[in-house]
């Protein structure tokens, strides 16, 4: 680098403004997250059009019709953003709360009314299949059927429970007080999302992580309203909370994990890792990579004291009881081998394989347990060394299982997509952008009296300290 590398000043918005005389090389405003903001919200009018009119089922065709009245306005609101001058940041997250609440609370809460109210079709089967598993839960002690009472049941589908015992916690209000529209399971893995981002996102804000000292930077806001966009807004998420919602705290439940990670407190991410295993499988091998990035720091044995916590409250006192019944549900239904067949049907590669190829419904779970072989022994050679590659390995580890996995659904790939969008701020937290972490103070002899240059040791010192490469990726999507 030649000379001195001019740094634009962070406004109360957490965006840089260009500074008096400002080099080639100057940060200036940018309309970059605008622009992403519009496509985004444009694009996801049209998926939530598209479901209204093409979908043939209810509960979606309901969340379409409501969600295309809040993404559309949205997107008119950031077109005229575009016009003004200056940082947007609280006008951006504002419209963002807001059509969160216009896509994902509201359908939500209207199908939960029309559903206490004895409409239906206002839910997938989910939702029933988890308030029947509390009731049974309470009724007998295991959550669960056996495969020969569910071949007798008129609807044998809705009789196979194929999740973890805890996630008969969230059925527990409809099971005691009734069927209104706040004991609907929807409203409380909602309630358990938004109360687990909200706390990563604290997390994540305060700093302090592994790598930096206690006053060091945490995640900027641009980065943080990526992660709750992906979380809340993206359609698919949106979607599955207002007409299922069952896989929305599972993911919450990581990222939190993930969060904790990063601040070095193993037993806290053991706890709410083990809480999502106690929901789902999927959460199983997120687990093992967070193992692998705490193993590192020394805290293997607190996190795995925090992780046997919730799974062994759930899950001994069933097994205790009915381990058949559970195998026969969590076990050899979502393998394919039910007396009905899962509706997780999408046409991904696992599917296809099980359903096509001679002997495929073998090859296929081979298939999976290679590809799980193939993760470990990279996992071994590489581990995680912080949160933000921890949450890219679970990203790459859940979509190659969800993409080989004998019975799946596109609605699975939500999973990726928040990984990847709390990958934002995880990285952003660890690294520093060049709009946070370039002020943290590092000397210059060359640096002007009004601190806004730094010379070439600094950014070199930097550089070696962060790599310019992901730092700018985050940066870019702020």
């Amino acid at each position: 680098m030649q000379g001195a590398l001019r740094i634009g000043v962070p406004t109360a918005s957490g965006c840089p403004q260009a500074p008096r005389d400002a080099s080639p090389y100057a940060v200036r405003v940018s309309n970059r997250p605008l622009a992403i903001d519009l496509a985004f919200y444009s694009l996801a009018a049209l998926f939530a059009g598209a479901t209204a009119l093409w979908t043939t089922l209810d509960p979606h065709a309901q969340w379409g019709a409501i969600a295309f009245g809040g993404y559309l306005p949205a997107a008119v609101c950031i077109a005229i953003l575009l016009t003004q001058l200056g940082a947007q940041w609280r006008l951006r997250a504002l419209i963002a709360l807001g059509t969160a609440l216009a896509v994902t609370a509201i359908p939500l809460v209207l199908m939960a009314v029309e559903r206490a109210g004895g409409a239906t079709d206002r839910a997938q089967e989910e939702v029933h299949v988890v308030e029947a598993s509390a009731a049974r839960l309470l009724d007998t002690g295991s959550p669960y059927l056996h495969a020969d009472a569910i071949a007798a049941l008129p609807e044998p589908l809705l009789g196979y429970n194929p999740y973890q015992p805890g996630m008969a916690l969230f059925g527990f209000p409809a099971a005691l007080f009734g069927a209104h529209w706040w004991t609907d399971a929807r409203v409380w893995f909602l309630l358990a999302a938004v109360a687990c981002a909200a706390a990563a996102a604290r997390l994540l804000l305060g700093g302090g992580g592994a790598g930096q000292s206690a006053s060091g930077h945490g995640a900027g806001k641009g980065p943080l309203l990526r992660a709750l966009q992906a979380t809340f807004v993206f359609p698919v998420c949106a979607l599955t909370f207002a007409t299922g919602g069952d896989d929305m705290p599972v993911v919450a439940l990581m990222v939190l994990a993930l969060a904790f990670a990063h601040r070095e407190r193993a037993f806290a991410a053991g706890l709410a890792i083990g809480a999502a295993a106690a929901l789902k499988l999927f959460a199983w091998p997120v687990a093992v990579v967070l193992a692998f990035l705490v193993w590192r720091g020394g805290g293997l044995r607190r996190y795995l004291g925090g992780f046997a916590l919730p799974v062994a409250a759930t899950m001994l006192p069933v097994l205790a009881v009915d381990a058949r019944g559970f195998f026969d549900n969590v076990i050899a239904f979502g393998l394919g081998h039910g007396v009905v067949e899962s509706p997780a049907q999408s046409p991904l590669p696992g599917f296809l394989v099980a359903r096509h190829l001679p002997s495929g419904e073998l090859i296929a779970p081979a298939l999976l347990g290679l590809a799980a072989v193939i993760i470990a022994a990279l996992l071994w050679t590489r581990p995680p060394v912080t949160a933000a590659s921890a949450a890219l390995w679970c990203t790459a580890g859940l979509t190659a299982a969800f993409l080989l996995m004998p019975s799946t659904r596109f609605g699975y790939l939500l999973y990726p997509v928040v990984l990847l969008g709390w990958w934002l701020p995880l990285r952003d937290a660890i690294a520093g952008t060049a709009t946070s972490a370039l002020f943290t103070g590092v000397p210059s002899e060359d640096a002007a009296s009004d601190g806004l240059e730094f010379g070439d040791n600094a950014v070199d010192e930097l550089e070696d300290e962060t790599g310019p490469g992901p730092s700018m990726a985050v940066e870019w999507w702020r």
